[in-house]
């Protein structure tokens, strides 16, 4: 049976059972026709009715104030970088410090930090709009972060993907190696990835940390499934921070977060990682995990009241966000929206630091989070216009 003869039975009957199918396909797209939208009859009394309900009346200016929540607790403030006073590269970039969940109720301390992606080899991978930022440097991970800090770049995020055993298996001395170029080549503080391989990553944090000791990096990332205590060792012993990565489950961020302070991490070193999810590919749980989280350590939490990361790149997957499509518009503003909408989502639930990829996207986020640190001025009495 084709597609065609199965829409025409659905029509037909409203309902079709199917048994025993087996689909093979790379895409399916099933469009099935709505149901015309039901008509309501109107007697002229009703419309009557209906139109003297809907007219629009002036209201007099009512006495408004601005709802405010207050807060027993606090989010915890977490700086990068070292000031050269205290022999670091100069540059020093803070997130966290809230007191409150919402800009109305509290100008925010530090605005949102934006963090670059980069990696330790080209990436054919990437979107094109985003490759053709990149492309005459991506052979060469030392000029690709000088790039990113002329698009604005707050902070720089190597991956290193080349010492996963199954592409290139580097060796941690290696991604050391790189490391100290790429600290010598920009001023801007570091969070510093691996390949996502659980073996391998505690071992090349470790040696990057120890080529970065005292430049207070982030070391990415901490959770359940490697050795996150020799981690953590590396972290306190030469002076560096923290991410907490977990699945959005805040329950399973507040115990990671326990086993990290237990192994000896001090807790104000701890940055949360909850896991996003791109716009359309349930960011809604996102916005659950990240929005209790935040508000738990407002509310006096201590184990949870550490600033929030944003994996806010993987927008950059959604389908809807990187194919071909004339009717969804040009893909190179497309991808960039995606990103832009799934950064500003995760900002209004409480996130800090940002891991973004394309220029466009850091710079409208950078230019939201300027006006969030700024005070501002609501007005007392409106003028309410009523339906």
């Amino acid at each position: 049976m084709d597609l065609n003869a199965l829409i025409k039975i659905i029509e037909k009957f409203g309902r079709v059972e199917i048994e025993n199918i087996v689909i093979t396909a790379d895409e399916l797209i099933i469009n099935i026709p709505s149901a015309p939208p039901v008509k309501i009859p109107q007697t002229p009394e009703l419309k009557e009715k209906i139109k003297e309900e809907f007219q629009i009346k002036e209201v007099k200016e009512l006495d408004w104030e601005i709802p405010k929540e207050s807060y027993k607790g606090y989010i915890r403030e977490v700086s990068f970088g070292r000031p050269k006073s205290e022999g670091g590269r100069g540059i020093v970039v803070k997130i966290g410090g809230q007191r409150a969940l919402y800009r109305f109720e509290e100008p925010q301390p530090n605005p949102p930090v934006v963090t670059f992606d980069i990696f330790d080899m080209p990436m054919p991978s990437l979107p094109k709009p985003i490759r053709q930022y990149f492309e005459d440097v991506m052979e060469d991970p030392v000029e690709w972060a000088k790039k990113c800090v002329k698009f604005g770049a707050d902070m720089i995020t190597i991956h290193h993907i080349s010492t996963d055993p199954k592409i290139k298996d580097k060796s941690p001395k290696e991604a050391a190696k790189l490391m100290e170029d790429l600290l010598q080549a920009v001023k801007v503080p570091f969070v510093i990835g691996g390949s996502g391989n659980p073996d391998k990553d505690p071992l090349v944090l470790e040696e990057c940390a120890k080529v970065a000791e005292g430049d207070r990096c982030l070391l990415a990332s901490a959770n359940l499934e490697l050795d996150y205590k020799r981690i953590v060792d590396a972290a306190m012993k030469y002076d560096h921070n923290v991410l907490a990565w977990t699945i959005m489950d805040p329950n399973m961020a507040k115990d990671l977060n326990r086993k990290l302070i237990d192994a000896g991490l001090d807790p104000n070193r701890i940055v949360m990682d909850p896991t996003t999810c791109a716009l359309g590919y349930g960011i809604e749980f996102s916005i659950n995990a990240m929005t209790r989280l935040r508000l738990a350590g407002l509310k006096g939490d201590e184990l949870v009241n550490m600033p929030m990361s944003s994996g806010t790149t993987n927008a950059n997957g959604a389908r809807e966000a990187w194919m071909t499509n004339k009717e969804w518009g040009d893909k190179k503003y497309r991808l960039a929206l995606w990103e832009i909408t799934t950064g500003l989502t995760m900002l209004l639930s409480g996130v800090d630091l940002f891991m973004m990829l394309n220029p466009i996207a850091v710079k409208t986020i950078k230019k939201v989070g300027e006006k969030l640190t700024n005070k501002f001025k609501m007005p007392k009495k409106v003028d309410w216009i009523t339906a």
